[in-house]
């Protein structure tokens, strides 16, 4: 069963691009079949997957215009593990190509709905505001993953966050759910870290997940080298730690799959 999240904050600069890349990396490398989605015009994940967003023949903004069919917009990124949907500056046209389109809002539901059944994870690298490509995002997800700093305006951000994730509950997505808060650019010494980790814990308990992500140089050069820290160096304290967060989300659902089982069979 393919579990399609969307990456989000509308807060910029928490590292939701490099939990994209490096997550989508990570889970390959335990065998997952992964697609990674750049929804965001900047192309950040695309460049950070070893592909050219100044060159791209299809991209996303042509899936979503139905200018060409999901498959054929798929990249192969051998080296990361992962298939890509790619995109670049672009993308920005189709939220004004769509503005009014009836069901725009289900337009990556359906373009995904066309090779979901080939992926065990679809993870969808959101643009850092709400815009109608994050609403596209939201609308064709089962969950929303969401990176934070452990800092006062990130909390405010996530209230932000929140507020959004229920309106499209109400409107779209009645399914959707929050998968996981994931603390990132994380330094222990700090006190502020401690206090805002232990305020998460009291409001979301078990869906902040054990996992924490360090400040770490190679995560930070791995982008300018084109692929994911895994590839850059395997053994650093980043690319261990994402590897650490896949394993974490893997046991997790095969722990909610089992669970579903049994209720289905009471």
């Amino acid at each position: 069963m393919t579990m399609i999240l969307a990456i989000t904050n509308q807060k910029g600069g928490v590292g939701k691009t490099t939990t994209a890349v490096n997550l989508a990396a990570s889970l390959a490398a335990t065998r997952r079949k992964v697609l990674l989605l750049d929804l965001d015009p900047q192309g950040n994940a695309t460049t950070g997957s070893g592909v050219d967003k100044y060159h791209l023949e299809k991209s996303l903004y042509e899936v979503l215009t139905r200018k060409c069919s999901t498959e054929e917009a798929i990249v192969k990124c051998p080296e990361a593990g992962y298939d890509l949907l790619p995109a670049n500056a672009d993308l920005t046209a189709a939220e004004v190509e769509l503005i009014n389109v009836i069901g725009r809002e289900l337009r990556l539901k359906r373009a995904l709905a066309e090779v979901s059944d080939r992926y065990d994870y679809i993870l969808i690298d959101c643009p850092p505001s709400l815009s109608m490509l994050t609403v596209n995002a939201m609308v064709a997800s089962e969950a929303v993953f969401i990176p934070m700093q452990c800092e006062y305006f990130a909390l405010e951000g996530l209230s932000a966050l929140m507020e959004t994730v229920e309106s499209i509950r109400e409107a779209y997505n009645p399914d959707l759910q929050i998968e996981g808060l994931l603390r990132t650019m994380y330094d222990p010494r700090a006190g502020l870290t401690n206090d805002v980790s232990a305020q998460l814990t009291e409001h979301f308990g078990d869906k902040l997940y054990d996992t924490v992500i360090p400040r770490n140089i190679r995560l930070a050069e791995a982008p300018s080298h084109g692929v994911p820290a895994l590839v850059y160096d395997r053994t650093s304290r980043g690319a261990l730690a994402y590897l650490a967060l896949a394993g974490e989300m893997n046991r997790r659902h095969r722990s909610r799959r089992g669970a579903d089982k049994v209720r289905e069979q009471v």
